[in-house]
């Protein structure tokens, strides 16, 4: 009940992202405000708070000027008087320990809190999004959305809590408490703000687009390497180690370069904007000293003054610094929301849901053709496989196998025709619940680091030990087990490395027993093992197909000789279909291919 509850919330928080990103699409501002939708509570009594903390600040100026003119013009209160403005200060800086924390707790947690649910609502958003998604989008791609761009949202959040925030009020008090003292001086300190524009107009277009391009860079090269850890076993065995390190190099070099040009661009305007602001500072000491020289403002309105004006200096000089990081940011809002706005999505919304499935397949006039291909990969193809039965497709390389399986499991529709599933239209089903009905097990195996027991078991926490047990002796897996020190609670580590291949084939096998499915897919399960390994799979493939429908891809022909029926794949459709006796008596397509691995 708990879980369903988390669900619904976790459900609520993504749809109230993806309004966002669809309400400010184009403004990516408002996008990163919209992030903060129903913590703005929090956030206010933040800024209070930061208002609170940082006043001494704005104090300060005036203490100084204060104490400088009673120094300047004593009476017989001088001590009183500067005792008083020393004690009111030394109050405004102690209350800074309790605001700042206050400050502190409640904008970090928001933030927190933000960064949590965008990362949680982009790995939802990828398990909605169909198979062709991901087979076209590279995986460190969305990698390096989910961990380095929501990490720039984070990072520009907390400058703008930080920096934007401080740079603001510093410069409006300072702004207000000069316009109170002297309109004169404030005319001058506004000149500040069309030199400010100006060099951030020049700018912030050539900032913008470096900024995009090292981004891009950077997926690219997360892709890279993600590729490079992956091929470390194949480089080693082939003394390529040089050669990956030359390919790894050159796009190094170019994240370097793309880098390069960023910091250049960075370093003109921030040494621009310094120069600018500097001179502005020099002008306003002697502008204040005239005025004082005039007799029309006091010593110490000199100190506070040019106090404010190199506040105001500072605050401008930090935000054309801020600009690049505020840059990056609102290009990571941009990047992330590429993931949340995708409509390739699987639509179950208002399908039948199915709470049984018998296993009766029937393939009417199917065509497929791959987006990318003119040909297509199944033409007008018709098959009609029976509740219990165990299929074999066999064929070359490319000829369809896989697109079959691919399309009874639903990761792809077909282009033409239709497939039923105990009578029913594929395409009117809700799919996640036809596939909880399912069970795959891969030519490759795809384990996660954990426990043994949770490979197994995944997403079926809630089988009894006596049942596990019973999956462990039919997939061939007690002697495995039993010679483990820590048996089902022994480690495997990432990808199951720290296994043979067919111990990972077997707790695939087993995963798969686990679910109890209708409809049983195996995709070359055995094709990478040895005779032996090869030998313990089909056992418990054997012990897996029984009484349910089966249908399996098969690279060695020997291993689906008990398959009630085998179906050969060629040229776009069926073509030849019958037991492995009928087939090679007939010495047609088959008993070629099976002659070719004699």
């Amino acid at each position: 009940m708990e879980k369903q509850e988390k669900g619904i919330v976790w459900e609520q928080e993504e749809q109230d992202f993806l309004d966002n990103f669809k309400r400010n699409s184009g403004s990516s501002i408002k996008t990163l405000l919209g992030l903060y939708k129903g913590h703005y509570a929090s956030l206010f009594f933040s800024v209070l708070f930061f208002f609170i903390k940082h006043s001494p600040v704005w104090i300060l100026p005036i203490v100084t000027s204060n104490i400088i003119n009673i120094a300047t013009n004593p009476d017989e209160n001088v001590v009183r008087d500067i005792a008083l403005n020393v004690a009111f200060m030394c109050v405004m800086i102690i209350q800074n320990v309790f605001s700042n924390y206050v400050h502190v707790y409640l904008y970090s947690k928001t933030i927190r809190n933000m960064e949590c649910n965008l990362r949680g609502s982009l790995v939802r958003k990828l398990q909605q999004l169909s198979i062709s998604y991901h087979n076209a989008m590279q995986s460190g791609r969305l990698q390096s959305k989910i961990m380095r761009d929501v990490e720039q949202i984070e990072t520009l959040s907390r400058q703008i809590f930080i920096s934007v925030l401080s740079i603001i009020m510093n410069i409006a008090v300072a702004l207000g408490i000069v316009v109170s003292k002297s309109l004169t001086v404030f005319v001058f300190f506004v000149l500040t703000v069309p030199v400010a524009v100006i060099i951030m107009v020049v700018f912030k277009n050539k900032i913008k687009l470096h900024n995009r391009q090292f981004r891009k860079d950077m997926e690219e090269t997360s892709v890279r390497v993600m590729e490079m850890v992956e091929l470390i076993p194949v480089t080693r065995a082939h003394a390529l180690e040089s050669t990956e390190t030359m390919r790894m190099q050159e796009q190094l070099e170019n994240v370097a370069k793309s880098g390069l040009k960023l910091d250049i661009i960075q370093s003109y305007f921030s040494s621009i904007s310094w120069v600018a602001f500097q001179v502005f500072q020099v002008l306003c000491l002697g502008f204040t000293g005239y005025l004082a020289a005039q007799g029309e403002i006091t010593v110490g309105e000199v100190v506070m003054y040019q106090t404010y004006f190199s506040s105001i200096v500072a605050q401008v000089s930090s935000i054309i610094t801020l600009l690049p990081t505020i840059a990056k940011g609102l290009e990571s809002v941009d990047s992330v929301g590429d993931i949340l706005l995708s409509h390739d999505v699987e639509d179950n919304d208002r399908k039948k849901k199915m709470k049984d499935v018998h296993g009766n397949i029937t393939f009417d006039d199917v065509t497929f053709c791959y987006p990318d291909s003119e040909e297509p990969v199944l033409s007008h193809f018709n098959l009609s496989i029976k509740e219990g039965e165990t299929i074999a497709f066999v064929g070359g390389s490319g000829a369809g196998k896989t697109t079959v399986l691919n399309l009874v499991i639903g990761f792809i529709k077909t282009t033409g025709g239709r497939i039923l599933v105990d009578g029913q239209d594929m395409n009117e089903l809700n799919l996640k619940s036809f596939r909880q009905h399912i069970a795959v097990v891969p030519q490759t195996s795809i384990l996660f680091t954990g426990t043994i027991r949770d490979n197994i078991t995944y997403g079926k926490d809630d089988i009894s030990d006596e049942e596990l047990q019973k999956v462990i002796d039919a997939a061939n897996l007690r002697e495995f087990i039993d010679s483990l020190p820590e048996g089902l609670d022994s480690r495997i580590t990432e990808h199951g490395s720290n296994l043979s291949g067919g111990q990972r084939q077997r707790i695939s096998i087993a995963r798969a027993f686990v679910r109890d499915p209708s409809i049983l897919i195996l995709d070359e399960a055995t094709s990478a093992l040895d005779s032996i390994s090869e030998k313990q799979i089909q056992t418990a493939i054997n012990n897996l197909v029984k009484d349910r429908t089966t249908l399996i891809v098969a690279h060695r022909l020997s291993t689906i000789r008990d398959a009630d029926k085998i179906a050969v794949i060629g040229h776009g459709g069926l073509e030849e279909f019958g037991t492995y006796e009928e087939l090679m008596a007939k010495k047609g397509k088959f008993y070629e291919l099976k002659e070719l691995q004699m």
